[in-house]
């Protein structure tokens, strides 16, 4: 998932966790006792939706959405969207990939550094070669079979096309409940290893894409998140200093496949915990129409997970603004120059804390010398690319 999740298959070819199906599934790492169905049982399933689940989720035109919020104080669901609904996962599958690695092993035995170096990039980055090297090498479908069997998961199915992992059917509810048992049965070993990688997510992907959406940009830490994404409309990714993509590139074409999710729109997906103690579990699972932009998906993916009561989950300070441009720089500094940290997405919505005066800069006919500091991306864009009228932003305060 990659600067938010891509969905590579067997092939080699990539598939990004961006819109559709069902998400993949993170990796972990453990030190304790035996992760097997005899030394840790499944968790008991959270209540199944009602048939009108209860919501506050304001989804966005165009975006067909599964969403489920579950807090682990109460013990109930304070979400419910179409938490049954299966999506194609794109990475989200990666999780249940590092269950099963971890599903006959011995807690008491070290995890290998060979095995560290390709769980903790699977986790953090949503790396796909990590991810197409143990399914190819551990049973591919027979992966998601015996999770799904081992989870007791009502949602979740293996791909129809066993070369493409990120095909795997999941559900909301179904992510909750591999959440649950992470937090909630896993052994100690184990769970530490798979949510202190989670919590050390980073802003691009393996793939170069930014994937701190969703739980990530509406909430302030702590948080924990797994992400994906899929779709032939998104270019390759843009996220960091270095990247350059031309205008027009992109993906892999997907094969045409039987399946029950859909595997032509473009998918992105949000899931994890929120709070201290990982109170809350959330997955929300987006899907939007064909030709979506990347940036577009992520602004509303953003916008859904706003609107959600999430219990411990804590805004962050400032005002969301559209951008405008394509790969507009966030710089250290207020001016032009060799200070690039990243580049946003396309189109992207951003948190604006403080703007101040800086470097001139200009875009015929328009010229500006404020800027807006980003605090999520520790950095600065010009406000000339921030969709307001205005040089002076006047709802923002000054650095």
């Amino acid at each position: 998932m990659r600067c938010t999740a891509s969905t590579k298959a067997t092939t080699g070819r990539r598939h990004r966790s961006l819109l559709s199906t069902v998400t993949a599934f993170l990796s972990l790492t453990l030190v304790g006792a035996v992760f097997s169905p005899s030394a840790a049982a499944a968790p008991a399933r959270p209540d199944a939706p009602s048939a009108a689940a209860r919501t506050s989720a304001v989804v966005p035109v165009g975006v067909t959405a599964g969403v489920a919020v579950f807090d682990r104080r109460t013990g109930s669901f304070t979400e419910q969207l179409n938490a049954g609904t299966q999506f194609r996962s794109a990475s989200i599958v990666k999780l249940l990939m590092v269950l099963d690695y971890f599903w006959n092993r011995d807690p008491g035995s070290p995890v290998p550094a060979a095995d560290r170096a390709w769980l903790e990039p699977m986790l953090r980055g949503s790396d796909d070669d990590a991810a197409n090297s143990y399914w190819s090498n551990h049973g591919s479908t027979s992966i998601v079979t015996r999770m799904r069997d081992n989870l007791e998961l009502s949602d979740t199915e293996p791909p129809a096309d066993p070369n493409y992992w990120g095909y795997t059917a999941m559900s909301a509810r179904d992510t909750v409940t591999v959440y649950r048992y992470i937090l909630e049965k896993a052994p100690t070993s184990v769970r530490t290893f798979i949510m202190d990688n989670l919590r050390q997510s980073t802003r691009c992907a393996s793939d170069k894409f930014d994937q701190h959406f969703g739980i990530a940009g509406a909430f302030k830490r702590p948080w924990a998140v797994k992400q994906g994404w899929s779709g032939d409309s998104y270019p390759e990714g843009t996220c960091g200093p270095a990247s350059t993509v031309p205008a027009g590139t992109a993906t892999d074409a997907e094969p045409a496949a039987a399946a029950a999710v859909d595997l032509t729109r473009p998918v992105l997906h949000s899931t994890g915990t929120v709070g201290a103690g990982d109170r809350s579990i959330v997955a929300v699972f987006t899907q939007h129409q064909a030709g979506t932009s990347y940036g577009k998906a992520y602004t509303d993916i953003g916008r859904l997970t706003r609107s959600l009561h999430v219990p411990g989950g804590v805004a962050p300070t400032g005002k969301w603004y559209g951008t405008w441009s394509s790969e507009v720089a966030v710089r250290s500094e207020p001016r032009i120059g060799n200070n690039a940290l990243t580049r946003l997405p396309a189109g992207v919505e951003v948190l604006v804390g403080c703007q101040k005066k800086g470097q001139s800069v200009s875009v015929p006919p328009y010229t500006n010398d404020w800027w807006a500091y980003l605090p999520q991306y520790g950095g600065y864009i010009s406000n000339i690319y921030i969709s307001h009228p205005d040089n002076q932003l006047p709802d923002v305060r000054l650095c």
